[in-house]
């Protein structure tokens, strides 16, 4: 008999594994990279004016390549500066990559690391029971919101730690996304335990227009080739599957009927494109620039 389906997060290596290979196969970082390009200096333009030191806060960092190119172009637009850049990342693994990443990279000095291995909740927890409050010049938060208990609560927090020129940065996948699809539709049918939550950046102005806070919203056209998802028994396709669905093992564990929907789901117009033989996933992603 299946054995019952599992949270892809329960086996964090499987889920580290299966993001990297997302990466590999999505337009995701291009994509990124091109808004960094075309729209962050003027998203930082203010945050350091005045000041000597610019204190960065990179909530769910990851292994760093984002990262670094939101601190290079901080770094251009406020030569000289002294960059303190906070890292909150549960991952050991996430973690020492980034690390070698630095390690590697030229022209970071002035910029000074330190890394936090921990989720924003337990930041959020440590930091009250520590009675402190430091404040922030650019916060951002990139495919992390999934991972938060709470979501309004989480944006309220890391808001109100905002020093008055700053910005938050939010990176989420698009309401316009084949995600949203996938999630509204059997989101209830995947195994969540409470580890992750479908949140897509078309969730997020109601709830930021609740809490009156002032905003602006940037889509970004991406794609991913999930192809090999329809390959009975390829190894990359089953991982992509384990990733599409936050489920671990979905091939082998998700019930026969589930599993055929799915796969139909995937390949229709909601989902994907089908070009040349291949699918193309959207992963269109959304932008949102939160004012102090």
């Amino acid at each position: 008999m299946a054995s019952p389906m599992r949270s892809l997060l329960a086996d964090l290596d499987r889920y580290v594994q299966s993001f990297r290979l997302f990466l590999e196969r999505s337009t995701e970082h291009q994509s990124m990279q091109e808004f960094v390009e075309r729209h962050l200096p003027d998203v930082i333009a203010s945050i350091g004016n005045g000041k000597s030191t610019i204190n960065v806060l990179s909530v769910g960092g990851g292994a760093g390549e984002m990262d670094l190119q939101i601190l290079s172009k901080i770094r251009a637009r406020y030569p000289g500066v002294t960059i303190n850049n906070d890292v909150i990342e549960p991952s050991a693994d996430q973690i020492s990559k980034y690390k070698e990443r630095v390690a590697q990279a030229s022209n970071l000095e002035n910029i000074k690391f330190t890394w936090h291995k921990e989720t924003a909740n337990e930041y959020e927890s440590r930091m009250n029971a520590e009675k402190k409050t430091k404040k922030w010049d650019f916060i951002h938060m990139i495919q992390m919101l999934y991972y938060v208990k709470d979501v309004p609560a989480a944006i309220r927090y890391f808001h109100s730690l905002l020093e008055s020129q700053a910005k938050l940065l939010i990176i989420l996948v698009s309401g316009k996304s084949g995600w949203e699809t996938l999630w509204k539709k059997y989101g209830p049918s995947f195994p969540l335990e409470d580890l992750c939550s479908y949140v897509s950046s078309g969730d997020l102005p109601r709830m930021l227009d609740s809490a009156g806070l002032k905003y602006q919203l940037y889509e970004l056209p991406s794609h991913m080739d999930i192809t090999s998802c329809f390959i009975e028994g390829d190894k990359d396709g089953e991982l992509l599957l384990d990733f599409l669905t936050e489920t671990l093992d979905f091939a082998k564990t998700a019930p026969p009927e589930l599993k055929r929907q799915v796969m139909e789901e995937l390949r229709k117009p909601g989902c994907s494109e089908i070009r040349d033989g291949k699918v193309f996933f959207n992963n269109n992603l959304g932008v949102i620039v939160i004012e102090p």
